[in-house]
């Protein structure tokens, strides 16, 4: 009896086999394939710590010790802050300060100069390194807090702008010079007296307040304030708010006073200048006035104790 199985013959069992081992091949490639794509070789089997970057050092002004100061200068300001050691200058309000001191990094001192024309005001102190500032600027206040500080700062706001109201104007009858210094002598703290004074607004003045040679005497004698005498030769040890007589023709006789208004050195030569009246001056060179304004003329000062 004849089977009810179909018979599959050997051509067709190979076509069969061949699909299967096309269907196993193209697995494997996909499979291959996929395995490939996904790996992330040698350096991708762990991970890679992260570069580190050192964050840049900033350099900044934190404080300043103290923070205000005479309207003079002199004030020595402590700095603290950062990167300072870098520091080669300090300015304040845009003036040079002196005798700066770099201690580390974190600190250093300065010496204040004189305000701009002796005014009480805020002004920026600028570190610098070269010509950069060091971080931002720091705010310094300047404030009349001496005799010679009030004395100054009223000459500067009275050297062209005369105080008539209160004092007077002495130039018809000779000059105001010696008016005007004695009035800077009130502000720096001096009284009034019998022997020098000035009432009524210039109505009824002594000679030793409004006359430069009265002034002179009453300043060489005992009767008079403490005062110390200076020669033309003992310069260096002039101050501000000192006074200085001149003697346009060398008789002895003063012509003309003024009150010294700045003292610096320049070239290794103590240069002093100078506010008054007649000529109205705020920083009057003293060597030009006796040299070129008035050839052969001679000088001399009234140290003031401080």
């Amino acid at each position: 009896m004849p089977s009810s199985r179909q018979t599959v013959s050997p051509r067709v069992k190979k076509r069969r086999v061949a699909v299967v081992a096309g269907i196993v091949a193209v697995s494997a490639v996909l499979a291959g394939c996929a395995t490939a794509a996904t790996s992330t070789g040698a350096t991708g089997d762990r991970p890679q710590p992260a570069v580190s970057v050192e964050p840049a050092a900033v350099s900044t002004v934190t404080a300043l010790e103290p923070a205000s100061g005479s309207v003079s200068g002199g004030t020595t300001v402590s700095v603290t802050g950062a990167g300072l050691k870098k520091a080669t200058a300090v300015t304040v309000g845009g003036v040079p300060a002196t005798d700066v001191v770099v201690k580390d990094d974190s600190s250093l001192t300065f010496v204040a100069p004189a305000s701009v024309n002796y005014t009480a005001a805020a002004a920026d102190v600028v570190v610098l390194e070269g010509e950069t500032p060091i971080g931002s600027p720091s705010p310094f206040t300047y404030a009349v807090e001496t005799g010679v500080d009030a004395q100054l700062s009223y000459a500067m706001a009275h050297w062209s702008n005369y105080n008539e109201a209160e004092w007077g104007n002495l130039n018809p009858v000779g000059g105001d010079c010696a008016n005007f210094v004695s009035q800077t002598l009130i502000q720096r703290g001096w009284t009034q007296s019998d022997a020098w004074h000035n009432e009524g607004a210039g109505a009824d003045w002594t000679p030793t307040w409004g006359y430069v040679p009265a002034m002179d005497d009453w300043f060489a004698s005992s009767k008079g304030p403490e005062v110390t005498r200076l020669s033309l030769e003992q310069r260096d040890q002039v101050k501000v708010g000192d006074v200085a007589m001149f003697d346009w023709n060398k008789n002895e006789t003063p012509d003309h006073v003024m009150i010294v208004s700045k003292v610096f050195t320049e070239g290794g030569k103590t240069v002093i200048q100078l506010v008054g009246h007649n000529k109205d001056f705020d920083y009057r060179d003293l060597d030009n006035t006796i040299t070129v304004e008035h050839p052969g003329g001679n000088a001399w000062f009234w140290s003031i104790p401080a």
